[in-house]
């Protein structure tokens, strides 16, 4: 029988284990931490959205890096398997906006229960509180992964450690350090889905939401980005879904080089919103303009958008010029943000980076440069938008993953 040591006990090494053991291999499943799944119970706000309702061909749009690599392991184990494998495992699951699944309970910690439930079904050993030091070198057929507590000979290991976000879970880059020490390239971390830090006094402007508007970003005079949602203005500068999924398209860029924009009033075009000043004025022409501009902004914004325009506060509206009125509809349109940098990994929703996909196979998730190691999950250079689809890619690598170490040489290119 062959024995297969998984390392993690998250998304991908669960579901890796489960995978293994349930092709016939003898699977042994070590963690650091004292429960397995930690990170599973903070996604989705506690309630963990496990993955999307859809079909392989637009999970992969919502895909960031590694498409390409990905196709293969989304279309063995799609969405629509996870639901089915979630309700055999006695876990009902919903479909809300977005087509994002939740658990019915809306406990992360049932998602996590699930999967626990799975590999003991089939018979995984798991092991808690174990720290793996070391994957040492192939002899034969075999290696040895020595923990903390033991030391396991496999023909075959699972690398599912997840990347860098959020350490207090346990991701704390021992995944990128085994890749490293066999030989691999990484492609370096960033965070990703993640606020952003601006230049600017945000500290007023904390805690106001924003809903309808348009954020846009452009790099060297192009639009790379833009679309319409809800964010967030906090303390450090911005963040909300919006500003999530622009982190994932500019976390690799020089920040230097990005212009942000939000356009407050996108359903109107400049002429028509013009017009609506000229009404406003007109209305309220003896009032002072900071008082006008709260029929159109939260009232945090108004003074930073007039300032934005060069007008004062305190200019009553009839004595507002047509060339202030352009450069008001100007700011409303495009109020700029100057970001600054991410926030950290301690807030950020996934790693991007990692094990460079060149060195993988697509179709078995082993590594190209040592033999009978495997990689799933956070810990690969692969990253999606929010949405459920980078559970999801943990749950595809990991059972494709898991599945070829307890196959070894029946799934060869």
């Amino acid at each position: 029988m062959r024995k297969v040591v998984v390392i993690g006990g998250g998304a991908a090494g669960l579901m890796a284990a489960y995978a293994a053991q349930n092709e016939g291999a003898e699977v042994t499943l070590l963690e650091r931490n004292e429960k397995l799944g930690k990170k599973i119970y903070i996604t989705g706000k506690g309630r963990c959205n496990l993955t999307n309702d859809c079909p392989p061909d637009e999970f992969l749009q919502n895909v960031v890096r590694g498409g390409k690599f990905l196709a293969g392991a989304v279309r063995a184990f799609p969405p629509e398997k996870m639901m089915e494998f979630c309700e055999r495992f006695s876990l009902p699951v919903k479909i809300e906006r977005g087509n994002r699944v939740f658990p019915v309970s809306d406990h992360a910690s049932d998602v996590t229960k699930m999967l626990e439930r799975a590999c003991r079904s089939v018979g995984v050993d798991i092991h808690l509180n174990e720290y793996v030091k070391e994957i040492g070198i192939l002899h034969s057929t075999m290696r040895d992964i020595v923990s903390d507590k033991a030391a396991y000979s496999c023909h075959a290991v699972v690398i599912a450690t997840g990347g860098l976000s959020y350490p207090s879970t346990g991701s704390t880059g021992d995944g990128l350090h085994f890749a490293k020490a066999l030989g691999h390239r990484l492609i370096p971390c960033v965070p990703s889905l993640v606020g952003l830090n601006c230049r600017g006094d945000f500290a007023k402007l904390q805690g106001v939401s924003l809903k309808n508007v348009c954020l846009f970003a452009r790099r060297g005079g192009k639009v790379i980005f833009s679309e319409q949602g809800e964010m967030l203005l906090t303390h450090y500068g911005i963040s909300g879904p919006l500003v999530l999924t622009l982190s994932a398209l500019i976390n690799r860029l020089p920040l230097k080089e990005v212009e942000l924009f939000i356009d407050f009033k996108p359903a109107l075009d400049s002429e028509t919103l013009n017009a609506r000043l000229v009404r406003d004025f007109t209305e309220r022409k003896n009032e002072q303009m900071k008082n006008v501009m709260r029929g159109l902004l939260p009232a945090a914004l108004c003074i930073p958008v007039l300032n934005a325009a060069n007008i004062s506060p305190a200019k009553q509206a009839n004595a507002v010029t047509k060339e202030e009125r352009l450069a008001l509809v100007k700011a409303l349109k495009a109020f700029p943000i100057e970001p600054v940098s991410l926030r950290g990994f301690s807030e950020a929703v996934v790693t991007s980076g990692g094990v460079d996909l060149k060195e993988i196979s697509p179709k078995t998730m082993e590594s190209k440069l040592q033999n009978g190691v495997y990689f799933a999950g956070e810990v690969l250079d692969v990253d999606a938008f929010t949405g459920g689809f980078n559970l999801q890619i943990a749950f595809s690598t990991g059972y494709l993953a898991g599945r070829a170490a307890a196959q070894a040489g029946n799934l060869a290119e």
